[in-house]
């Protein structure tokens, strides 16, 4: 059986992960021990988690993997500002340094980064460098329940390559088709995050949340598809794409498009960050959105088409767009559809693990067409009851702690019942961008009040960003146009016809702000403004404590889901310790915190009130 590390870390999203005998020990990102959003630093702290928690040693390691190969992203590089010269010569003369001061020699970064772990034989160690789309489709295919699938992966760039269409039989991979840099549909949709004033590697959420704010039936909207298709990306019957690159600077700049170029293309100027959203920003939001969408369709044929499998594996970075996730199941093209929960970069490091335990070491695997082996992606670190307490008495906390769980329970779904915001931390942490009710914030979902409540409240982002919905697997159907599982919140569905409110016929002609809080459904802080929700199915087997508390609450209210988001505020990652957990909560208006069996009140704390006073004595610890 062997143990093998896979690492992804120097771009963005550093994680670590542990594999043994092809099963999936742990993983974590960086982000998560440093609280420096989606940093680029080598993962020390996962790196140390992952080993700590299989009981190992670097040397008792029989390989360690990075997720993609430096030397081809070099020559990829260098390649492109010759191919533009002499256009592009700030941008080089930015990039160049750090290559050959830093990532030209990756193999000497990882061994000093190592060094900061403890000591190793670094004659023995074993280093392996899958290329960075194999790893995506590693990471996908491996841990899915199928004895062979199709393979889909798109992202921004790896080395040359930005989407492959591959196959997955028993332990090997093969790629059949690739799209090569710079014509990528990551980058094209990160093109239009930034033009719309959003950041690029954070903000792509934003813009697909921002897309149903779109008017449909606007004419505008049409004609913003019209000019992206015929100007900025032709798309071709396979789903490949060319990028027209006089209108975009990625390549060789400092900015991802040509400003003015734009400006004349759509008719406004590029969105400030900071201005307000007007009608025309969400109807490109939406255009951009349904081109990204039916190029991901093309693809999924395209690779049905090679294949003939039945089920599908997706990874990559735009594997995390669940709209265009839904519009890909309903479409009905593959009968099973399956999508890393850490489909970006951090997943990287799980995939080139798992590459070199199969496709390497040939180890055998195992799968039973059902349950995947990402074990709900509860990969990451718990806290004892102890390590509770001490942070207990470190902070001076207030607390009741019960022996009962099914009491907890019936007292924190009433709560909520009654409209409170609960900070709900238990067990493992989740691997990747979504929290999954063990580091989330829970709310009513029938409350009209709960979407702007923890927009502008808890986690002090913009108002307009909709939350998800966990639901009790059982009763998935009760509630959404769905058949299948969503444990991993990657997948947007429909709310039911029955518990919808009919809208007015005015409706898009109201203020953007004025249709978010217009009563559309009897779950109303879930349902986005075309009637849809990204969902996220609850299974007992996963996680049976949060299976419990949601059932608690259908048990008390009748309605068998909540409101859940991710348990941080704007601008910082999902918290990982008991002790991120209370700073969180006591920097915002929550109501309750949860972490395993203790229950914290906010108007029982110390100096609640005094906000500043909390965050300047965590940050002094």
């Amino acid at each position: 059986m062997k143990k093998i590390l896979g690492i992804s870390a120097f771009y963005h999203d550093s994680a670590a992960a542990l594999t043994i005998g092809g099963k999936i020990i742990a993983a974590a990102q960086e982000e998560r021990f440093t609280r420096d959003k989606h940093t680029p630093d080598f993962p020390t702290n996962a790196i140390r988690y992952c080993l700590e928690e299989a009981g190992l040693s670097i040397d008792e390691l029989d390989a360690i993997v990075f997720y993609d190969k430096p030397l081809l992203k070099f020559e990829r590089l260098l390649e492109t500002y010759y191919a533009f010269a002499p256009k592009g010569l700030v941008s080089f003369l930015r990039a160049i340094p750090v290559w050959l001061n830093e990532k030209m020699f990756l193999k000497k970064l990882i061994h000093d980064g190592l060094k900061e772990i403890g000591p190793y034989d670094k004659k023995n160690l074993k280093m392996l460098f899958p290329e960075h789309h194999l790893s995506h489709a590693a990471s996908a295919f491996y841990p899915s329940p199928y004895e062979e699938a199709a393979i889909l992966t798109i992202d921004g760039v790896g080395e040359w390559s930005t989407a492959s269409l591959g196959y997955g039989n028993g332990t090997n991979i093969t790629i059949h088709k690739e799209l090569n840099f710079p014509h990528s549909v990551g980058l094209l949709y990160s093109a239009f995050t930034y033009f719309l004033g959003f950041t690029v590697n954070s903000g792509e959420y934003k813009l697909m949340g921002l897309a149903p704010y779109g008017n449909p039936e606007d004419p505008e909207t049409d004609k913003f598809v019209g000019i992206i298709k015929k100007y900025l990306v032709d798309i071709k019957d396979d789903g490949s794409v060319w990028l027209d690159q006089s209108y975009y600077n990625y390549s060789t700049g400092l900015r991802m498009v040509q400003d003015k170029k734009w400006e004349a293309l759509f008719g406004f100027a590029r969105r400030d960050a900071d201005s307000d959203l007007e009608q025309h920003h969400c109807n490109l939001a939406l255009a951009i959105q349904k081109v990204t969408e039916e190029i991901v369709i093309k693809m999924a044929k395209e690779i049905k088409r090679i294949t003939g499998s039945e089920n599908l594996c997706m990874a990559g970075g735009v594997a995390l767009n669940c709209v265009a996730n839904g519009k890909l199941l309903r479409e009905g093209i593959f009968k099973n559809i399956y999508i890393q929960p850490a489909a970006g970069d951090a997943g990287g490091a799980l995939g080139a693990a798992m590459a070199a335990s199969f496709m390497y070491f040939g180890e055998s695997r195992v799968v039973d067409g059902v349950n995947d082996l990402m074990s709900g992606s509860y990969l990451g670190p718990d806290y004892s009851d102890k390590e509770i307490e001490l942070m207990n008495r470190k902070v001076k906390s207030v607390y009741k702690k019960y022996d009962d769980f099914n009491e907890l329970t019936k007292n924190v779904a009433a709560r909520i019942a009654e409209g409170a915001v609960i900070g709900w931390f238990q067990g493992r942490m989740e691997f990747g961008p979504r929290s999954l009710g063990n580091r989330s914030i829970l709310g009513d979902a029938r409350n009209p009040e709960m979407q702007k409540k923890l927009n502008i409240k808890i986690k002090y982002r913009e108002g307009f960003r909709p939350f998800a919905p966990s639901v009790l697997a059982e009763d998935v159907k009760d509630y959404f146009e769905q058949d299948s599982a969503s444990p991993y919140m990657l997948i947007v569905s429909p709310v039911i016809e029955s518990r919808r409110k009919e809208l007015p016929d005015s409706y898009y002609k109201l203020s953007l702000w004025d249709r978010l809080y217009y009563l559309r459904s009897d779950v109303q802080s879930i349902t986005h403004l075309d009637y849809s929700a990204r969902i996220q199915t609850v299974h007992k087997e996963t996680n049976p404590r949060y299976w419990d508390l949601i059932n608690e609450f259908k048990q008390q209210t009748g309605y068998a889901l909540v409101v859940n988001t991710s348990f941080n505020v704007r601008g910082e990652p999902i918290v990982c310790t008991p002790h991120d957990a209370y700073r969180c909560f006591m920097s915002t208006e929550m109501d309750y915190l949860v972490i395993n069996n203790f229950v914290y009140a906010k108007t029982e704390q110390p100096d609640h009130t005094n906000k500043d006073k909390w965050m300047v004595k965590f940050k002094m610890d």
